[in-house]
């Protein structure tokens, strides 16, 4: 009997919706769109027409590959997570003029609710691995300084390194223009002479930049390549993106280098 309730008490935790609001919620359209496209048979479930869109399914992690619009897999239900290899060029905001990483993205996926955001920015200059969400309590947890999570980024410098720069970085006493509070300790990975790695915990404005800034120098490139135990992939070309498993996911917060 005690495994039968429990059985009926994990069942009963299985989340349900109308389909014609899941599927509002997630860009498809408006209700009444979405009301007319379940009738002329665009929305199947395991094959078979679900002419009323008004009827309520079990929201199970299984559904994307169970579902299909105009014959077409139904996108990622909410907390989805993706890593996108950010290109030059390309703003990390819902609102400013210019290219917007959300272009990269299914047009649709910009009215999703809740609606999808970066995990932290990188400015328009820097490139490389960028996180995003429409999970608010996980990217709070990624960006929130009780996780310390360490991220790599490469520079490359207008000039060469004078050999000084690491033990100030590490010496958790630096302290930028315009601030009150000195930097975490950070370290230093010199690659040449005018490249390194820099590994950070904190995400303030422009950081790592303004951190060889103090030093004399100048970044002329910045790639973000890790975070935490995460690696932005070798095959994923600037403006592609793909959706993260959760075993992928568990991987940004591991402390050390997998």
């Amino acid at each position: 009997m005690q495994a039968l309730a429990e059985g009926q008490q994990t069942i009963s935790k299985i989340p349900t919706t109308r389909i014609d609001k899941l599927l509002s919620s997630m860009g498809y359209g408006s209700r009444k769109e979405i009301a007319r496209l379940a009738k002329v048979g665009g929305i199947t479930l395991d094959g078979a027409d679900l002419p009323d869109a008004t009827k309520r399914i079990a929201v199970t992690p299984d559904l994307p590959a169970r579902m299909r619009i105009d014959g077409e897999a139904l996108d990622p239900v909410e907390g989805l997570v993706l890593l996108l290899n950010k290109p030059l060029g390309m703003t990390c905001s819902h609102k400013e003029s210019g290219a917007l990483v959300y272009d990269i993205l299914p047009p649709r996926w910009r009215h999703r609710d809740p609606a999808i955001s970066t995990i932290g920015r990188l400015d328009k200059q820097t490139s490389g691995l960028l996180l995003m969400t429409d999970d608010g309590g996980f990217l709070h947890r990624v960006i929130s300084p009780k996780s310390m999570i360490t991220k790599t980024y490469r520079a490359k410098l207008a000039r060469p390194l004078e050999g000084g720069e690491g033990a100030l970085f590490a010496s958790g006493s630096l302290l930028l223009e315009g601030e009150e509070r000195p930097l975490a300790p950070a370290t230093l990975e010199v690659v040449t002479p005018t490249e390194a790695l820099l590994h950070v915990t904190e995400g303030r404005y422009h950081q790592v930049r303004r951190m060889f800034a103090a030093a004399g120098n100048h970044v002329e490139e910045l790639h973000r390549e890790r975070l935490g135990g995460l690696s932005l992939p070798d095959d994923l070309l600037p403006g592609q993106w793909r959706l993260l498993a959760p075993q992928e996911i568990a991987r940004i917060f591991e402390k050390e280098a997998a």
